[in-house]
């Protein structure tokens, strides 16, 4: 396990997305890869509650619009904005649970396999829990079985 003092470095410290592809396969979740990781996850968060504060003020600010058309298209647009927000609720969780994994020392490990998930995977979505052959599995079950 990897203590929690060694994924703290300053974001000028941490490694680009190039030097961590290029990093050797034996190296796979040293600290500095968890460091990166976890303020990625940091960033992601926060980004995700700053859009939850905007939205609420967006929906404070009732305007009264006498034209239906008008009070229609407002609505839609907070409707859409609030089913938004309820996907970004959901990511916030899997963002979450991702940090809190960072601090159990087992992030970027397949939690179905045990094998590593992948560097490239992991870029592309920080959240991933599977790796790419366990999640392509777990899809083809959903389609067949309807899961």
């Amino acid at each position: 396990m990897v203590s929690k003092t060694a994924n703290v470095l300053t974001p000028e410290q941490l490694p680009t997305e190039e030097e961590l592809l290029a990093m050797p396969e034996s190296e796979y979740m040293n600290p500095v890869q968890l460091a990166f990781f976890r303020n990625r996850l940091k960033e992601l968060e926060q980004e995700i509650l700053n859009n939850a504060g905007a939205t609420t003020e967006n929906l404070r600010e009732t305007q009264f619009v006498p034209d239906p058309a008008d009070r229609a298209t407002i609505e839609e647009e907070h409707a859409l904005e609030l089913r938004t927000r309820d996907r970004e609720r959901k990511l916030l969780k899997k963002v979450q649970q991702a940090i809190a994994s960072i601090d159990a020392g087992e992030y970027g490990w397949c939690e179905e396999t045990g094998e590593p998930i992948g560097i490239a995977r992991l870029l592309a979505r920080p959240t991933a829990t599977l790796s790419l052959e366990a999640q392509e599995r777990r899809e083809k079950r959903q389609k067949l079985y309807g899961d």
